[in-house]
């Protein structure tokens, strides 16, 4: 027992010993305590360490000694290790790579919703035979059941002057491009059916010649698409509401706290209140409302950034991408925010010229008027009642995201995007769909499912197989509402029914998610993941330290509703905080929100098995994928390595550089394009892409994990 430990037990003992008539109140005080130490299955009370006993459901009994434990781990790592080698030498590894247009097949494949996407190009290309096909993923703006439910879409203009023109794609898939390992394009409602090459898919972004209205190549400096953005929101903004309500659950207390949080924090607010009238003039025509329709949600994209960076030529076209495909073509359904942060310390609040000169030196030409400056001292002055560590980006990645929130209350939604992640396929359809899919999922085991990977060969399909193989493993424990904690007074909506036995999954049915993530929602308990312990506050005499429920995701790349971001500001203005990774997973949780891990796509080099994939990524208890000896868990994580999507993967910079024409591990550059074609791959989010330059001959990409 800790020392805070037993100065509790002391001061329970004599507040117990104080009290007259019978003896019986303090067996039952001695039999409660024992009762309570043994149950402590997760921490030592105000510490960061882990108790001598975990728990397993790999086959395994409860491991007694972190000693005992470590030897399991190793043995895991090493299985994995063998595994892993033995599949390199299958005919089938490694056919994630090197696939072309040459090799398409299954083109005409897909459901007539989405062949109606696809118009075909009346240019060809010089570097295949192939046919590409005009790619339109938008609704069908101002048709009649448009116009039944919705204000005029009007069409915006791009930087050339001219109106925003649709990417071009391939009918078909690679030949040996294997299926995905998590996730599903059909449950998603995505073509998988359609590829992706970087001329067809980029050129317009600044891959190939752009060319100006006067004839002449585009100069991107000279492109301001602050302003674009702003005049086609403008065009548009029948459609969308100019502000949003206040933050409703910040309290009297709470305000009061905001409001002696001076200096740098109202700066910010200041300065976004700038940014928020500058952004609301309104210059260009409108179209009237009617009574019929209903204002659309917008979302704000989060584009995070730092002072120092150098923006390759791929990441402005990336951005500009975005931008084009999620703002300018939707009429202003997302704004395309950089989101930088200062890590020096410029007084960038000062006054607007300090401000601007920062954004200057912070951001490329093109993209000063979609900056966003945020730093520590804001952070700092806003947050008080958190401490210095819970403040910094590792931990607080989301205070300055919860800022941007109180000030742009416009937004219904907020991305919070990575700049080393990259969409392949069309940024709208995917972003789309997975808000579809998120959106139409039910509550009743919702959490359940979030916690494991889909993986198809494993499980079948989603909706049927998954959910119910899901139900049967977690019968009894599925949670349903909010949890019942002392320390947290739940905002979201109460179960319709009190035991979601009696719920025919219906209760969320047609529910916009609080909450998307693009990888499970684990419970980092016992699981070995190294941020498990990161929690601040939430605690009281009833309710000590490390009994919160929680849940995380590893990336940061999520969706999060004006709600949960509320609710997440008023929780860190009291002093209750989780790590990065943990925070909108958790507060969802606490609250009683709707969040949703939405399968993504995710390929591996290797051919696992569904079987095996379930095994290393869902084998913890009742199959969720934490628990002891999670993937996610320290010395667990080459598990990744091979995958599309996690911070230690391999496989996306590597695709990523032979999609971009150049030579990686063997394949892609001229030469290799000469004797095999263009490189294309399906639509797929890929993370972590850093520095996308021209490699030298010879050029092979590798990820080096710390533990090895």
């Amino acid at each position: 027992m800790g020392a805070s430990a037993t100065m509790l037990f002391k001061a329970h003992t004599r507040r117990v010993l104080a009290r007259p008539k019978t003896v019986f109140p303090i067996v039952l005080f001695f039999l409660l305590l024992i009762y309570l130490v043994q149950k402590r299955d997760i921490y030592r009370a105000g510490t960061h360490a882990a108790v001598e006993v975990v728990e397993v459901d790999i086959g395994e009994q409860p491991v007694p000694g972190a000693q005992r434990e470590e030897k399991l781990l190793r043995e895991l790592r090493g299985k994995f290790e063998q595994e892993s080698k033995a599949l390199e030498k299958d005919p089938r590894a490694f056919a994630i790579f090197g696939n072309t247009l040459e090799t398409l097949v299954e083109q005409d494949i897909r459901s007539r919703p989405q062949e109606d996407n696809l118009t075909p190009s009346n240019n060809g290309t010089e570097f295949t035979n192939e046919q590409p096909f005009v790619f339109n993923p938008y609704p069908k703006y101002n048709n009649a059941a448009w116009k039944a439910r919705h204000a005029e879409y009007v069409p915006c203009w791009g930087p050339t002057g001219s109106l925003v023109e649709d990417i071009r794609v391939f009918k078909g898939r690679p030949r040996n491009f294997p299926d995905p390992g998590f996730g599903s394009y059909e449950d998603l409602g995505l073509d998988q059916n359609l590829c992706f090459e970087r001329e067809t898919r980029m050129g317009q972004y600044g891959v190939s010649p752009v060319m100006g209205e006067d004839g002449k190549p585009l100069e991107w400096d000279t492109i301001d698409w602050g302003t674009l953005q702003r005049e086609c929101r403008e065009l548009n903004e029948a459609r969308f509401a100019t502000s949003g309500p206040p933050n409703i659950y910040v309290t009297a207390a709470d305000e009061k706290k905001v409001k002696t949080n001076n200096d740098d924090s109202q700066n910010f607010k200041r300065h976004m209140d700038h940014h928020v009238r500058r952004q609301a003039g309104s210059s260009g025509p409108s179209v009237t409302n009617t009574t019929s329709t209903v204002k659309e949600p917008r979302t704000a994209l989060l584009l995070r950034s730092y002072t120092g960076k150098e923006y390759t030529d791929n990441d402005k076209q990336a951005i500009r991408s975005l931008i084009t495909e999620l703002n300018l073509r939707t009429g202003g359904e997302y704004e395309v925010f950089l989101f930088v942060h200062v890590r020096d310390d410029s007084d960038i609040w000062s006054s607007k010229e300090a401000y601007q000169q920062v954004v200057q030196t912070a951001a490329p030409r093109e993209f000063w008027n979609i900056t966003v400056l945020w730093n520590g001292k804001a952070v700092d002055r806003m947050y008080t009642k958190l401490p210095d560590k819970a403040r910094r980006v590792h931990n607080g990645q989301f205070l300055p995201v919860q800022m941007f929130m109180q000030e742009h209350r416009e937004f219904d939604f907020v991305w919070n995007w990575e700049m080393d992640s990259r969409v392949t396929g069309h940024h709208y359809d995917v972003l789309n769909k997975l808000s579809e899919f998120a959106k139409k999922q039910p509550r009743k085991g919702l959490w359940e499912r979030n916690e494991r990977f889909y993986v198809p060969g494993f499980y079948g399909d989603y909706d049927k197989k998954f959910r119910s193989a899901v139900e049967r493993s977690t019968s009894g424990s599925t949670i349903w509402g909010a949890p019942e904690i002392s320390v947290v007074k739940p905002i979201g909506p109460n179960p319709p029914v009190p035991s979601p036995d009696q719920d025919k999954y219906e209760w969320g049915v047609g529910e916009d998610a609080d909450l998307i993530t693009l990888a499970p929602m684990f419970n980092p308990i016992n699981s070995n993941w190294v941020m498990r312990n990161q929690v601040w506050g939430y605690r009281n005499q009833d309710f000590p330290w490390g009994k919160l429920p929680r849940r995380a995701t590893i990336i940061t790349q999520v969706r999060v509703s004006r709600r949960l971001l509320d609710i997440m500001h008023v929780e860190d203005l009291r002093g209750n905080h989780v790590a990065s990774e943990m925070v909108t997973q958790t507060t969802a949780l606490l609250h009683g929100l709707k969040a949703v891990f939405t399968p993504m796509p995710v390929f591996f080099d290797r051919p696992w098995d569904g079987a095996a994939l379930a095994r290393w990524f869902n084998g913890g208890p009742k199959g969720a994928s934490g628990g002891f000896g999670s993937a996610m868990g320290w010395g667990q994580e080459e598990r990744y390595q091979g995958s599309t999507w996690y911070y230690r993967a391999l496989p996306p910079q590597r695709l990523y550089n032979n999609w971009m024409g150049y030579e990686d591990t063997a394949i892609g550059g001229a030469t290799w394009e000469a004797d095999h074609g263009r490189p294309c791959l399906p639509a797929m989010i890929l993370h972590p892409i850093k520095e996308i330059k021209p490699t030298p001959p010879g050029w092979v990409t590798e990820s080096k994990l710390p533990y090895k």
